[in-house]
């Protein structure tokens, strides 16, 4: 069976992976191939700080809060491995602060050592009226994509630097299979009305003496559109804006100045941080993850498509719960095509 994932982000690496993972003992011959126009160090997940935290609610979207608490689990089973810096994960502590009162997360029982701030710890933030202290995880997508990159290369998984323009051109090519992982992008290949770019611009900095991260919400200027600091194992992201339907993926410099103005407010000593650079991106945003079959018609060809897109600013977060979940839609597709093990009378 031919398996074609488009796209080469943390979700298609990741769907690619577990894909293998669940599949190569049983289908045989399995063939996976990932199809991108880029790859590492060019994606989206290449350039986010890497940090593990959702949207603060799920709103009522429980799949999500179970795919984020997978990805939480299996990124907490790998620091036990010699591997874990391999990939790029690792523990980090640190602060979510408000200035108005709030009910508690979705993820407050998926993280470790979720709590309360006490007065004591707020009065390190004037302006900022309450909050919440809880060790995540940091998955650095310029370290754990080049690893999963690796991790397939060594199990015959091959790799085509080329920009898909419609399912049909990879069935007519031989795919059993597609996997759509194309994030913003997806909207190319199927319209989606409901997908739009979500565009952030980050500031990295050199700051070594900053060891916890720090995120502020203002719920009226909504998600990522207050200061961050989120410390990564070199260098120190600064954020964020959030910005619904802005295609832009060049730096721009007010919002520079703002970035940079708001961090350096909740973290004066930001001022003698070295900076190092800017970063855009698109992440993909939907009302909620698009994780589905779909047999797919066009001129006498069935095809099977398998869409994982529409992770907003969370795809690290995510995506390995999304991805056991691809594989299991992937499973499906072999039964009904009778290509699982035979029962052993």
């Amino acid at each position: 069976m031919r398996v074609a994932v488009i796209g080469a982000g943390v979700i298609g690496l990741s769907t690619a992976q577990s894909i293998y993972e669940q599949y190569h003992s049983i289908v045989s011959p399995l063939t996976i191939e990932v199809y991108a126009d880029c790859f590492t160090p060019l994606t989206t997940s290449d350039g986010a700080a890497g940090f593990w935290q959702p949207y603060l609610y799920d709103n009522g979207k429980v799949e999500e809060t179970k795919w984020n608490k997978e990805t939480f689990d299996y990124l907490v089973s790998c620091l036990s491995s010699p591997e874990s810096i391999k990939m790029g994960v690792f523990l980090q502590s640190g602060y979510n602060l408000f200035k108005e009162q709030v009910q508690d997360p979705s993820f407050k029982d998926t993280v470790l050592g979720f709590r309360h701030l006490t007065e004591r710890e707020m009065q390190m933030f004037p302006g900022y009226t309450n909050g919440w202290f809880n060790t995540a995880l940091m998955i650095e997508g310029k370290t754990y994509l080049p690893w999963l990159m690796d991790w397939l290369k060594k199990r015959g998984v091959k790799f085509y630097q080329r920009k898909i323009e419609s399912f049909k051109e990879l069935a007519e090519s031989g795919a059993d299979v597609i996997i759509n992982c194309t994030g913003v992008r997806s909207g190319a290949l199927q319209p989606d009305l409901e997908l739009e770019p979500g565009r952030g611009q980050i500031v990295k900095v050199d700051a070594p003496w900053l060891k916890h991260w720090i995120l502020t919400h203002d719920m009226k200027a909504g998600t990522y559109n207050s200061p961050y600091i989120i410390p990564g194992s070199r260098l120190v992201t600064v954020g964020g804006v959030f910005q619904l339907g802005n295609w832009s993926e060049q730096n721009n410099s007010i919002d520079h100045k703002n970035i940079w103005e708001g961090a350096c407010e909740l973290e004066p000593s930001l001022q003698h941080a070295r900076i190092v650079g800017d970063w855009s991106g698109l992440r993909p945003v939907r009302n909620k993850v698009r994780l589905e079959r779909e047999t797919i018609q066009s001129e006498g060809t069935t095809i099977e498509v398998i869409h994982n897109y529409g992770h907003g600013g969370f795809g690290l977060t995510i995506h390995r719960g999304c991805a056991m979940e691809a594989a299991r839609l992937f499973g499906g597709i072999v039964e009904q095509k009778g290509q699982g093990p035979k029962a052993r009378l």
